[in-house]
């Protein structure tokens, strides 16, 4: 990579569909100093192909701007930049244990002492820190493997052999995920006057949390269409947008509001424009909101344990296997339990295991 372009053959260049890059390449030639002769043939692919110097972090940047597009193109902006920051985080890591080498330089050897780096973050640590995951290891290192085959896939050169193959760690975590229980919830959080001081739209999202089992940024981007109170049964729809993708294809739904949740909605008939987008400013909102009240039984718990909690709750009700994978928006590998039934049903099973409240708490 020179000036910011990808080397190409002038062939190549000449068939480009887009005109726009032909014509940066062309004023390419003009920046800096003086333009030479030299520079003016690389740009335009008048030399033969020259030894790819591509750093891990240009690459990155190209990946970014032109290779992974289409990985964003649905992506809202806080969406787009917590995608990026994700797969940066991976990317820094490889610089930092590795250094800022050319793609062309690493080697298998290479590869297997960044993979070994990760190996020992596994195991007990000296200093007592916290072992990381084989999930994290693997998620990192295939960071680095996605960067460099859709690199050189961009490039068309199909053939180069991927130095991070076969790394993986099949090792699974024991960590249990929190759950806040019943009790807690009923006698710590759903308490009239409890949560006075937050914005009321900081006050409602928590109770649909609850009783919803939606996602926090799944009941923060509710638009007004997908907040249906005059329908017969009373719901929200979670659904993609055209700049707004959900986690999964699973995870469009329709939950009745039952319970808190009614009421809550209530007060929010048209969303929270407020936060629409910005769910991690809410869900830092609400962490401390909830540790000044000293609502989290342990250092495990956070925000989402509220979906858990309705998980388990689901779980212990006895409801149906594809109802419960129908509200929570996961994928139903048993399709012959059902696809979770109508409206009136689901929220009739709901209802069974709602959670009771004091109206006080809505004045």
């Amino acid at each position: 990579m020179a000036q910011g372009f990808v080397y190409r053959p002038v062939e190549e260049i000449a068939a480009l569909p887009d005109l726009e890059e032909i014509v940066e390449r062309l004023k390419a030639t003009d920046r800096g100093k003086a333009p030479t002769e030299a520079k003016a043939e690389a740009l335009l692919g008048g030399v033969p192909e020259p030894e790819d110097k591509t750093t891990v972090s240009e690459a990155f940047e190209l990946y970014v701007s032109k290779i992974a597009f289409d990985d964003q193109y649905n992506k809202s902006e806080a969406q787009r930049r917590a995608w990026e920051k994700t797969k940066r985080t991976s990317i820094d890591y490889f610089i930092e244990q590795i250094g800022d080498i050319p793609l062309s330089e690493i080697t298998r050897d290479v590869a297997t002492k960044y993979r070994d780096w990760w190996q020992s973050r596994m195991l007990p640590q000296k200093d007592g820190s916290k072992p990381i995951t084989p999930n994290t290891a693997n998620r990192h290192i295939g960071n680095m493997r996605s960067l460099y085959k859709r690199y050189y896939k961009y490039r068309g050169e199909t053939d180069i052999e991927d130095p991070f193959r076969g790394f993986f760690f099949a090792g699974k975590s024991t960590v249990k995920r929190a759950s806040f229980s019943d009790e807690w919830v009923r006698s710590r959080i759903l308490v009239p006057g409890l949560f006075d001081g937050l914005r009321l739209e900081l006050r409602v999202i928590i109770y649909l949390l609850i009783e919803t089992g939606a996602r926090l940024s799944e009941v923060v981007n509710l638009r007004p269409e997908d907040i249906r109170l005059d329908h017969d049964v009373p719901h929200i729809h979670i659904r993609a947008e055209q700049n707004r993708e959900l986690k999964t294809d699973d995870s469009q739904r329709e939950i009745p509001l039952v319970g808190v949740a009614l009421p809550a909605m209530q007060l929010c008939p048209s969303g929270f424009d407020h936060y629409y987008d910005r769910s991690t400013l809410v869900s830092a909102n609400l962490m401390k909101a909830f540790k000044q009240r000293d609502l989290l039984p342990s250092s495990d718990h956070v925000i989402y344990s509220l979906r858990h909690s309705f998980e388990d709750r689901m779980l212990e009700g006895g409801l149906d296997y594809g109802l419960r994978c129908a509200l929570m928006g996961h994928k139903n590998n048993r399709p012959e339990y059902g696809q979770g039934g109508s409206l009136a049903y689901r929220r009739e099973q709901l209802e069974r295991i709602a959670h009771p409240f004091d109206p006080e708490m809505f004045g």
